[in-house]
């Protein structure tokens, strides 16, 4: 039943909207999304080498979670920080929290490698030996192959009063070895595992090279390279005699921040602060559950770490190693391969400008191909006609081939100026690189502005044609990266619109320059307008709804934590707005909340491909207006960073994106799950009867008919 304004009573409910019990806190909601991949892994009807796959995605997922956020909040311990998130726990609350979250998990994960995909895996040919598991045969093939191509590498660290305990790298494997001399006195060792040789290791490729002769075997034959150097130890330490090993894993804080008002050359600035990660403190130590308590005191000492520091697992650590066993070439234990489709709108060999000209285009990758995007910076970099290209690069991956054009339209004497952020996290190095690639060929390249992240996906491109100056635009909800297109799911979209081009220009002129221009035609831009004009939207569909009017929100984005926009979104729903919200990751709105929330419906979508386009619809009385961009609601996109969204004014476009994309993906009934009150969430599955809709499927076998 549509609330009327007198069944509202906004004091009261904007009071009792800052109730805690109505938050999710972020922290436990990220760790539901890493459940939500892991669940993937433990899921049956996954292809075998793609549940490898999400092992590896679920373990990268929480190192990277413990470098960040969970070194953030010691940090917050350290420091005394008395400020709670909406939710109110504290700090210390929430690191334990997160410990008794993350322990079931992190085994779970171990059993169901072992348990599970370890035999399926050897039932269909692909076997990891463990140490107990390898021939005398292939011991003494894999000691020659450890003497030639091993031993050279490694570097046995001793600690004693001489020498001491060494600095042990970020996320580096090692091995704690303790061991007596021929008098009986005990040491103590370190061997790093090189990260520069295969941590996977092939037998049979060893075989053809150090048993050559003997059958190769049908089946696939790996070991663990640690297990190599832990059966080889003999030679690193001749003369002692190994009482225990126990392999070790440790996660220090990469978190560092970058004073930009005191940094004369922020490139250099970026360069040293991802030096000075391999020195932050140890938030985290893995180990495995074999090691003896010496020696697990031993490095508690050394690495000065408490109990609660410290995860005993069984082996091996470092799962997010897995990405190299979900290569091996086994088509069948894959997902079936899938080749992106061209856009009807950009037949092959069209002129992409004469397309844009004709039409808006839209793409919808990876279903679409990202090919055209590409095509747009080559052909802007051979096109005479073309005058000047302008882009923002947030992550743009390695052997880029829009660098590329970029380097060639400098080379063709076009004017290119490109924005690269220096400061995407864990992408300092590449984009560092890039830089200064693209500055020694003569590219105008800034790093932004002050105290603030770039993160807008815009391309400009300024055309000298028959009648007067025109500008193509390219905007995007994801990277100009052709190796994330491929898995990530994004929509983006070409126009040359006069209005969007010329907020487009004075976006530009804003980050390259010191224009104080603001005030945009068509773009939400953060972080001046975009939380006011947002609220603003929202309020719009509640005054819709309290007046009996057609009004319906409709938001997808990878997180939800901004505490007044959930508010908006809860007011929203008390007026009666029918709200939908479909959050990959983090949310921190509870739904479902009689008299709150009864009104929202939250849901989110893991599959094969990697859900990252933002879509912000308002039904607005049945007159739509639907948003695309890079933006999720959260503190950080709406006040600390550079964010544009962009509105798809082509009716055919958006009404795809209404009644196919969004409508597709909220009737997904087998792989979305929804979020309940209590923020737990629920797999949806079929109702007797209905259809089932896997929506990333729905696309693959549809993305020819546009």
């Amino acid at each position: 039943m549509t609330a009327t304004q007198s069944e509202i009573k906004p004091d009261t409910r904007i009071a009792n909207l800052a109730d805690p019990s109505l938050y999710i806190n972020r922290e436990l909601s990220w760790l539901s999304f890493n459940e939500r991949c892991l669940a993937e892994a433990l899921d049956p009807d996954v292809a075998l080498l793609e549940r490898v796959r999400f092992l590896a995605i679920f373990s990268n997922n929480l190192d990277e979670y413990y470098m960040v956020r969970v070194s953030g909040l010691k940090d917050q311990v350290t420091a005394g920080v008395v400020e709670t998130p909406p939710d109110g726990l504290t700090p210390q609350q929430q690191l334990a929290a997160i410990r008794e979250r993350v322990l079931p998990m992190l085994h779970e994960e171990r059993r169901v490698f072992h348990e599970d995909i370890l035999p399926k895996l050897a039932e269909a040919g692909v076997n990891i030996l463990e140490l107990g598991q390898w021939t005398n045969a292939q011991r003494t093939m894999l000691r020659r192959y450890f003497e030639v191509e091993v031993y050279p590498v490694l570097t046995p660290l001793a600690v004693d009063p001489g020498r001491p305990f060494p600095h042990i790298s970020n996320l580096s494997l090692n091995l704690a070895v303790m061991m007596e001399d021929e008098a009986g006195n005990k040491r103590f060792a370190r061997v790093k595992v090189p990260n520069v040789l295969p941590r996977l290791i092939d037998l049979n490729d060893v075989q053809r090279v150090y048993d050559q002769g003997t059958e190769i075997p049908t089946v696939q034959n790996f070991i663990w390279l640690e297990d190599l150097i832990s059966a080889n130890l003999d030679l690193l330490f001749p003369g002692m005699r190994v009482t225990a090993t126990g392999a070790f894993r440790i996660t220090r804080n990469s978190d560092t921040e970058i004073s930009e008002e005191e940094a004369e050359d922020l490139l250099e600035t970026v360069e040293e602060s991802v030096r000075q990660r391999r020195f932050g403190q140890v938030v985290r130590m893995t180990i495995v559950d074999s090691m003896p308590e010496p020696m697990r005191e031993i490095l508690m000492y050394n690495l000065e770490l408490e109990p609660e520091d410290v995860i005993q697992l069984r082996a091996p650590l470092g799962m997010s190693d897995l990405f190299a066993l979900a290569n091996v070439d086994m088509p069948l234990l894959k997902a079936p391969p899938y080749i992106p489709q061209r856009p009807s709108g950009l037949p092959p060999g069209e002129d992409i400008f004469t397309a844009i000209r004709h039409q808006d285009i839209l793409i919808h990758r990876p279903y679409d191909s990202f090919l055209p995007v590409v095509e747009f910076f080559q052909q802007a970099a051979e096109d005479p006609q073309v005058l000047a290209i302008k882009t923002t690069l947030y992550r743009t991956g390695s052997n880029s081939p829009i660098i590329e054009a970029l380097l060639a339209a400098q080379e063709n004497a076009k004017q290119v100026a490109v924005l690269v952020e220096l400061k995407a996290r864990f992408d300092e190095e590449n984009n560092i690189g890039w830089a200064r690639q693209l500055e020694a060929s003569g590219v105008h390249v800034v790093y932004g502005l002050l105290g603030l992240k770039t993160h807008a996906k815009i391309a400009l491109v300024v055309r000298k044609e028959a009648d007067g100056m025109r500008r193509y635009v390219h905007l995007s909800t994801g990277n100009y990266n052709s190796s994330t297109a491929r898995i990530y799911t994004d929509l983006c979209m070409f126009t040359c619109r006069d209005d969007i081009a010329a907020d487009a220009s004075e976006l530009f002129n804003r980050l390259t320059g010191y224009s104080n221009h603001t005030n945009y035609r068509k773009l939400l831009v953060a972080p001046e307008h975009l939380r006011s004009q947002m609220l603003a939207l929202i309020q719009r569909e509640i005054d819709h709804a309290l007046a009996g009017r057609d009004a319906h929100l409709i938001f997808k984005m990878n997180a939800l934590v901004d505490a007044e926009m959930i508010q908006m979104l809860y007011k929203a729903s008390i007026a009666g707005v029918r709200v939908d919200l479909l959050v990959r990751g983090i949310c921190c709105l509870r739904p479902g909340i009689p008299g709150i929330s009864d009104n929202i419906r939250v849901t989110c979508l893991i599959g094969r491909f990697l859900e990252h386009a933002r879509i912000y619809y308002f039904r607005n009385n049945n007159d739509p207006q639907v948003y695309l961009g890079s933006a999720d609601l959260m503190p950080r996109n709406l006040n600390s960073r550079v964010e544009a969204l962009f509105p798809v004014e082509s009716q055919p476009l958006r009404q795809r994106i209404i009644d196919e994309i969004l409508a597709i993906e909220m009737a997904d009934n087998v792989k979305a799950r929804e979020l309940r009150a209590d923020g737990t969430y629920q797999r949806l599955t079929p109702a007797p009867g209905e259809p089932a809709i896997e929506s990333q499927r729905w696309f693959m076998e549809h993305s020819r008919d546009h």
